[in-house]
């Protein structure tokens, strides 16, 4: 091949990658940009992820939040401040990946793919709405319950929660709430590009109660309240991802489950 032919082949690749680079910088420049913004209202943040205890406690003389180590409340506010983050600059993020990848796609398909774009932030978003205005406070209160007053020569056990460990608990909530929320999002997009089915779904659908259960043990504390909150909305999630998925194969023209299986020798 001549040189001047390679030269052709290789420079839209490199096109492609200063451009990726640059998507990339902008998006890094976002998050630092909303990481001293969080930082700068880091107090604010933390109130917020602390009201559903002070809820729990409220009237109850004595509630505390503590730190054991110097440096403890110190990174505590980069953890709420970096979470913040995160959190306000995936619009950012989200449109630097739609910059990125829609000059290349077909007009069907950037039909297909911006929606899916679009739906990810909202769902996640009713994902952490759920578990911070519902699992969490139920949650509190079942724990606070298992505090003794002590008396009689018993000490009592009263709660005096660590902020790092209390924060980290609330955050994992949050992201482990939201990204289940996803569900339907990834399951629509495998169903229209074909990987799965609606009658494949349906087949599995005893497969995926048993995992949301054992992910809702693993991504939630040691309570069946709020693995319970977190498993049902999964399957009902998923089962909204299979009329979806009808919809989308009676879109396409494929033939019904039934026709298959009647045809299949």
């Amino acid at each position: 091949m001549p040189a001047d032919n390679l030269d052709d082949a290789k420079m839209p690749l490199l096109e492609h990658l200063v451009e990726l680079r640059q998507r990339l910088l902008y998006s890094f420049i976002g998050m630092i940009v909303a990481f001293f913004l969080c930082y700068a209202v880091a107090g604010d943040i933390y109130n917020f992820l602390v009201q559903p205890l002070a809820d729990a406690t409220e009237g109850q003389a004595g509630r505390r939040m503590i730190f054991t180590a110097l440096h403890e409340a110190f990174f505590t506010q980069i953890k709420v401040a970096f979470f913040g983050a995160m959190c306000i600059s995936f619009p950012v993020m989200a449109a630097q990946i739609w910059g990125f990848v829609s000059p290349g796609l077909y007009k069907n398909e950037r039909q297909v793919f911006l929606p899916f774009l679009i739906a990810t932030p909202v769902l996640f978003t009713l994902g952490a709405a759920m578990v911070y205005y519902l699992v969490i406070p139920l949650a509190w209160r079942f724990f606070i319950s298992f505090e003794t007053p002590g008396g009689d020569g018993n000490l009592p056990m009263e709660l005096e929660p660590k902020v790092d460990q209390y924060l980290a608990l609330v955050m994992r909530l949050i992201f482990a709430f939201g990204v289940c929320f996803e569900l339907p999002v990834l399951i629509v997009l495998l169903a229209k590009i074909g990987v799965v089915s609606a009658a494949g779904l349906r087949d599995k659908r005893k497969y995926a109660v048993l995992i949301a259960f054992v992910v809702a043990a693993i991504l939630t504390p040691p309570d069946v309240i709020s693995q319970i909150l977190l498993a049902v909305p999964v399957i009902l999630l998923y089962e909204i991802s299979i009329l979806c998925a009808v919809v989308i194969e009676k879109r396409r023209g494929d033939p019904p489950a039934e026709e298959v299986e009647e045809e299949t020798p």
